[in-house]
C-alpha cells in the first residue's frame, strides 16, 4: 500500500507521486525513514523557504518487484497527482531487470498520454528518464565514481533554474553510472520529443559527469546528485557500496567521507523542481543567494 504524506502549509500545493526505487541503510530507515518520506520531509523544507510558499504532497511506493513488498502502479493511480519523482537505487538503470523494463513500459503511457504531468528523478531517476528519451546509460568511461561533496559547474540554462549568478552549485554524489549525452528528438523514441518546445536542456557539468541534470520547460526535472542526502546518509551509503563491493577505491570512498559534513546547494535544487509544477522558469530573473 502507497504511504501517504498531506501538506503542512496552506498555499499552492504540489502533489507528488514519489516511485522507490531501493532501500536507505537500515539506521537511516530507523532515523527517518523510507527513501519517499525523505523526500517528502526535503521537499517539504524546500516549499517553506519558496516565495511564495509551496505546499506538497506525496505519495510513495516502493517499485522493486525483486523485493519483498515491491509493485508497480497502474497509470490510473497518478491521476491526482502533478508528477512523480524516481529516487536513487543500487540498480543499473540501463539494466533488464523485469522491474525496470515495467517501470520504464508505466512512464511510456504517462508520458504519451498526460501532457501536463511532470517528471523528475534523482540519481538513478534521472538516468531512468534519460533512458526513456532514448539517452545512452552506462558506466562512467573512467570506471570510477563520483563520491561526496562536488561541485557542478552551471550551464545559463542552471544558472536561470536556480535563480543565481553563480557559476556552479555544490550537492552529493554517489554513483559510477551516467547519462552520456543529452536526448535529442532525433535519438529519442517515436512521439517522445514531437511536440514543439520539447527540446531537452543540460543544466549543470562536472569533470565526472558531462550530464548532471536534465530540464524540459514544465515537463521534465532531473539531478544525477542527491538533494537531501546529509552528513549520516552519505556515509552510511558510501559504506553500503564498500560493503557490497561496488566502490573498491578504499582511499578515494574516505575522502569523499570526509566531506559529508560540508553545506550543499539540495535546498536550492529542489525549490526549483517545485517551480516545474507550478511556473515557467524561462524569462525569470536572477535573484542572488
Amino acid at each position: 500500500m502507497a504511504q501517504h504524506y498531506e501538506p503542512e502549509l496552506d498555499s499552492h500545493t504540489v502533489r507528488l507521486m514519489v516511485l522507490e526505487t531501493d532501500r536507505p541503510h537500515p539506521d537511516t530507515e530507523s532515523e527517518r525513514g523510507s527513501f519517499g518520506a525523505i523526500v517528502h520531509h526535503h521537499f517539504s523544507k524546500a516549499g517553506r523557504a519558496h516565495h511564495p510558499p509551496l505546499g506538497v504532497q506525496t505519495d510513495q511506493v516502493f517499485v522493486v518487484t525483486e523485493e519483498e513488498g515491491g509493485r508497480i502502479p497502474t497509470a490510473d493511480e497518478f491521476r491526482d497527482h502533478d508528477g512523480l519523482l524516481i529516487t536513487g537505487s543500487m540498480y543499473d538503470a540501463y539494466g533488464d531487470n523485469p522491474w525496470i523494463l515495467d517501470l520504464l513500459a508505466l512512464l511510456k503511457v504517462l508520458w504519451l498520454t498526460r501532457p501536463d504531468f511532470h517528471f523528475t528523478g534523482v540519481c538513478f531517476g534521472h538516468q531512468l528518464l534519460a533512458r526513456l528519451l532514448g539517452a545512452t546509460v552506462a558506466p562512467a568511461p573512467s570506471g570510477d565514481w563520483e563520491l561526496g561533496h562536488c561541485r557542478i559547474d552551471l550551464t545559463p540554462a542552471g544558472q536561470r533554474l536556480f535563480r543565481t549568478r553563480s557559476p556552479h552549485i555544490h550537492l552529493h554524489q554517489m554513483h559510477q553510472d551516467q547519462v552520456m549525452a543529452v536526448p535529442t528528438p532525433a535519438t529519442a523514441p517515436a512521439g517522445m520529443l514531437d511536440d514543439a518546445g520539447a527540446e531537452v536542456a543540460c543544466w549543470g557539468r562536472s569533470e565526472h559527469t558531462p550530464v548532471q541534470g536534465l530540464y524540459i520547460p514544465n515537463r521534465l526535472f532531473t539531478t544525477q546528485a542527491h538533494l537531501a542526502f546529509d552528513e549520516d546518509m552519505v556515509r552510511r551509503q558510501i559504506q553500503m557500496r564498500v560493503d557490497s563491493g561496488g566502490i573498491r577505491d578504499l582511499e578515494h570512498a574516505d575522502r569523499a567521507a570526509e566531506t559529508a559534513h560540508l553545506e550543499h546547494d539540495g535546498v536550492e535544487v529542489a525549490k526549483a523542481i517545485l517551480r516545474l509544477f507550478v511556473y515557467d522558469e524561462d524569462g525569470m530573473g536572477y535573484e542572488r543567494r
